[in-house]
C-alpha cells in the first residue's frame, strides 16, 4: 500500500491541501481528512465512467476510437460558424489554455460556469473593486465573520472547521474570540452552528446593506425598519462590525443571485470598503467548483476578460449578457456547442435546452451526465487532481498543485491532451 500525503481535493474551491491517499495496485482505498464528499469522490472515482469514445450515427451512439472522435469533433467545430466553447471549472488550468485557443481559431465564444453562479461577482468586483484577502487570514486573524447568502456546512463542508472555527496564530480560543454570525432567509445549516443568525426578507439584500451603509456613515433613516431588522438591530450590527480587529464577509449565491444581482455585491463591496475607514476587513464569493476561480483567473490572463469572450471579430470581446452561454443559447446563436467538465443540460433553464437540443455537442468528461445523453461526441478524459495533475485555484485566488494520485482508465487521456489533439486538427484546417 501507498500513502500519499499533502494531496488536495479537486471537489469545492476550498482546495482543502491536507488529504492522506492511500493506494493499492492502482486503486484509492482511504481518504483520511476529507469531507463526506471528497471521500466519495476519491473512493468512487472509477464509477459511472465513460470509459470509450463515443459518436452518433443515424440517432444512435456507437463506440469509436480517440481517432475517430476527434476527427468527428474537429469536423464539427471546423464548420461551426458560432461556436460555443463552455465548462472549464472542474478542470486544471492547462486545459484552460487550449480551450481559448480552440475558440480563438475557430473566432467562436468561451465562457465558463462562473456566468451562471458568481459573474454577478466579478461584475460587482469590476466596478468598485474588491477589498480582498486570504483564508489563511481569516483564520489567524479574524475575529468577526459573516455569512450571507452561504451555506459552507453543506456546500463547502470543510470551510468552517479549517477556517473559521479554527484556532489561528492571534485567535488562540476561537469559541471564544471569534464570533460567526449567518444572514440569510431561512435557517441553514450553517446557520445553526452560527453565534448569530439574522433572517433577512427574500430579495432585501440591496436595500439593507445600502441601510447599513447608510448607518455606518452616521445618516439617519426616516423608516422603522428594512429588510426585516429593526433600526436598532441594524445599528447593532453595524457597531459590532465597526469594533472588529479584522473581521471577514463571505457570500454566497444568496447575494449575488438574489434580486439585485451584481449590485447586491456592488453594495456589499462598498460597504466593506467603508468599513476599512475604520479597522479592517475583507470580502470574499464561496466559490463553488474546485476551480472555478482558476478559469477566471485564467481566462483573464489569457484574453482579457475572465468569461463571456467572443473571438468572431478575430480579437477578444467582452459583453455579459450577450456572450454568456446561456444566452447564446436561448437566442439560438451558437451552433454547436464544445463542452468541458460541465453538465449544461442538467442545470441551464428549459429555453436554453431547447436549442441546445438541436445542436451538434462534443462533450469531454470523465463521467456519464445528462449531457453525455445527447452530445454528438462523448470524449472520456481524466479526473483532475485524481488521475493527472495540474494547477488550480482556490476560492481567495491562491494556486495551488494537483496531484495525480492513480492512472487513469486505459486510453484515458487528460482534458489539455484530448483539447490540444483537437486544436492541431483545426489549425490543419482554419490556418
Amino acid at each position: 500500500m501507498t500513502e500519499l500525503k499533502d494531496v488536495v481535493c479537486p471537489f469545492c474551491g476550498c482546495l482543502c491541501d491536507d488529504l492522506v491517499i492511500s493506494i493499492t495496485e492502482n486503486r484509492i482505498t482511504n481518504n483520511k481528512n476529507g469531507c463526506s464528499i471528497s471521500r466519495t469522490k476519491f473512493l468512487n472515482h472509477l464509477e459511472d465512467r465513460i470509459v470509450q469514445p463515443t459518436i452518433g450515427v443515424d440517432d444512435s451512439k456507437v463506440e469509436a476510437t480517440l481517432d475517430e472522435a476527434i476527427q468527428r469533433a474537429v469536423a464539427i467545430l471546423a464548420n461551426s460558424k458560432r461556436l460555443l466553447v463552455y465548462g472549464l471549472s472542474s478542470t486544471e488550468n492547462d486545459a484552460h489554455r487550449e480551450a481559448y485557443k480552440i475558440a480563438e481559431i475557430t473566432g467562436g465564444v468561451v465562457d465558463n460556469t462562473s456566468s451562471v453562479c458568481h459573474g454577478t461577482t466579478i461584475l460587482g468586483s469590476q466596478e468598485s473593486g474588491e477589498p480582498h484577502g486570504s483564508l489563511a487570514e481569516v483564520r489567524h486573524r479574524s475575529d468577526l465573520v459573516i455569512y450571507w447568502g452561504a451555506n459552507p456546512q453543506f456546500a463547502h463542508p470543510r470551510h468552517m472547521s479549517r477556517y473559521t472555527r479554527a484556532a489561528g496564530e492571534f485567535v488562540k480560543d476561537p469559541k471564544n474570540e471569534r464570533q460567526i454570525w449567518v444572514f440569510d432567509i431561512r435557517k441553514s445549516m450553517t446557520a445553526q452552528a452560527a453565534n448569530r443568525f439574522v433572517r433577512i426578507n427574500p430579495g432585501s439584500d440591496l436595500e439593507l446593506l445600502n441601510a447599513m451603509r447608510a448607518i455606518l456613515r452616521g445618516h439617519k433613516l426616516d423608516v422603522e425598519s428594512v429588510g426585516g431588522l429593526s433600526l436598532t438591530e441594524i445599528s447593532d450590527i453595524v457597531t459590532s462590525m465597526k469594533n472588529a480587529k479584522y473581521g471577514t464577509f463571505f457570500f454566497g449565491l444568496g447575494l449575488s443571485q438574489s434580486k439585485g444581482k451584481h449590485r447586491n455585491v456592488d453594495a456589499a463591496i462598498r460597504l466593506i470598503q467603508d468599513l476599512n475607514s475604520y479597522t479592517r476587513w475583507n470580502l470574499m464569493p464561496m466559490r463553488g467548483h474546485f476551480n472555478v476561480a482558476g478559469a477566471n483567473k485564467t481566462s483573464t490572463w489569457q484574453t482579457g476578460y475572465p468569461f463571456a469572450v467572443d473571438y468572431s471579430r478575430g480579437y477578444p470581446r467582452y459583453q455579459p449578457g450577450e456572450y454568456t452561454a446561456v444566452d447564446l443559447l436561448v437566442r439560438g446563436e451558437c451552433d454547436a456547442l464544445l463542452n468541458v467538465a460541465a453538465d449544461p443540460a442538467a442545470h441551464f433553464p428549459r429555453r436554453a435546452l431547447k436549442h441546445l437540443a438541436k445542436i451538434p455537442i462534443i462533450n469531454l468528461d470523465p463521467k456519464n451526465n445528462m449531457t453525455s445523453l445527447i452530445a454528438e461526441v462523448n470524449i472520456p478524459t481524466a479526473l483532475s487532481g485524481i488521475e493527472c495533475d495540474g494547477a488550480a485555484a482556490r476560492m481567495d485566488g491562491l494556486p495551488l498543485y494537483l496531484k495525480k494520485v492513480v492512472e487513469p482508465p486505459m486510453g484515458v487521456l487528460p482534458d489539455r491532451e484530448v483539447l490540444r489533439m483537437i486544436f492541431d486538427g483545426l489549425r490543419g484546417i482554419c490556418e
